[in-house]
């Protein structure tokens, strides 16, 4: 396999017992991702259970307490690859009060697989997950409804699911979809086809997560690289290396080209790109380079390379939506600390316009912020930082708060 395979992160998400550890267990083991100690661990613990099939969903649902409970806890990430690509996996908690775990696991994905009972077709949870899809950003969907073997191979029953699903995942403004019937327990449309769903001609899961196209799921047009460190070698044969380290966050950039510093609005051109590997003329996100410019610039750590296209904004007030992760609500009358790309400044919250309702959807007032709680919120931070918009750039639309008495990761924030 070539060092350089495609990486995609996907999740899944949906309600409890629509069978989504058991679809990444099946998953794993079709596609011999799994070595057989697993498989003969998980079948003997099966059969102590008095199950007559193979119980996949063992697989993931790692923590002793929640194999007792039969529930998804917390995000379990498993690690597979196939000739055509490398796979991250995770595995996130259907339940409600476990929003916050769903939201930092869906930060990262290219992907989401939302599964669906095919009985009980699209629940409230189902539209919460697909709310929490669209508000991180995650750019590809799958609809998988599930336990098609539960209701005879219907087609009718799948294609109202489908219905159902396209026209609340349309007033969300979410357009790429794809609707896969499937059964996680028997294996149908999985990696292979299976026997009872002749009548549905879309590709099958796997096949469609080897070959779905993510080149474009970051800004390829306008170049992001936030400087994360000064690099000096003080060696005889670098005396004189002066490289700004970092990774390109969008974008891409060769020497030659212009590049501005901001906050300062400095500009200069790209002496050289440097790797571990050797100098380049080109490199593209999501690479590690190190940057030495033409022009001697007071460049610090978490000041932004930026060029071409549009232009990102400086600012020191903004407003986000934000997912409270911590059990201490938030208290608007404390300073925080705010990590936007490599810069740490200290924040205020300055107002929350509305607290939202992710069962819903609906907006409420709301005074503070409880563990899980998703508002748009309004910001103050000491120090000018250089963002786009989350919609336009996730990483450089993104940012953590953290309590600066505890060093606790408090809340993730995405910015209008």
């Amino acid at each position: 396999m070539s060092s350089t395979t495609q990486l995609l992160r996907f999740i899944t998400a949906g309600s409890v017992d629509d069978g989504k550890s058991t679809l990444i267990g099946r998953l794993l083991h079709d596609s011999k991702s799994i070595f057989e100690d697993q498989f003969s661990a998980i079948s003997k613990t099966s059969a102590k259970r008095g199950m007559a099939t193979v119980d996949f969903s063992l697989l993931t649902d790692g923590l002793q307490a929640e194999r007792e409970q039969g529930i998804t806890i917390d995000v379990a990430y498993r690690y597979f690859a196939t000739p055509r690509r490398k796979f991250i996996i995770g595995d996130t908690p259907g339940h409600e009060q476990y929003t916050r775990n769903m939201v930092t696991a869906a930060s990262t994905a290219n992907l989401v697989v939302i599964l669906v009972d095919a009985r009980k077709g699209v629940l409230v949870q189902t539209r919460r997950h697909t709310y929490l899809a669209s508000l991180v950003g995650i750019p590809h969907i799958v609809l998988a409804v599930n336990k098609m073997d539960m209701v005879d191979y219907s087609q009718a029953r799948f294609s109202e699911i489908c219905a159902e699903y396209l026209k609340f995942a349309a007033q969300l403004g979410l357009t790429d979809i794809t609707c896969i019937p499937l059964s996680a327990l028997v294996g149908d449309m999985l990696v292979e086809r299976g026997d009872n769903l002749d009548w549905y001609q879309g590709t099958t899961l796997m096949n469609l997560l080897e070959n779905i196209v993510i080149d474009y799921d970051v800004n390829t047009t306008d170049f992001r690289y936030p400087v994360q460190w000064v690099c000096r070698p003080q060696t005889e044969e670098y005396h004189d290396f002066r490289g700004f380290m970092g990774r390109i966050e969008a974008g891409e950039i060769a020497v030659g080209d212009e590049i501005t510093v901001l906050p300062s609005g400095r500009t200069s051109r790209v002496k050289e790109i440097v790797t571990y590997d050797g100098k380049l003329q080109r490199a593209y996100a999501p690479q590690s380079v190190a940057l030495t410019l033409e022009d001697e610039i007071d460049i610090s750590r978490g000041d932004m390379f930026v060029s071409g296209g549009v232009a990102p904004k400086v600012a020191k007030e903004f407003e986000a939506m934000l997912c409270w992760l911590s059990e201490t609500p938030l208290d608007q009358n404390r300073k925080y600390l705010i990590k936007h790309t490599t810069r740490t400044a200290k924040c205020l919250f300055s107002g929350i316009a509305y607290r939202v309702d992710v069962n819903t959807l609906e907006q409420h007032a709301a005074a503070t912020l409880n563990m899980n709680d998703i508002a748009r919120v309004a910001m103050k931070v000491q120090q000018p930082l250089v963002f786009d918009s989350y919609t336009t750039d996730r990483a450089t639309g993104s940012f953590i708060v953290i309590d600066e008495a505890t060093n606790n990761t408090v809340a993730a924030g995405m910015i209008a």
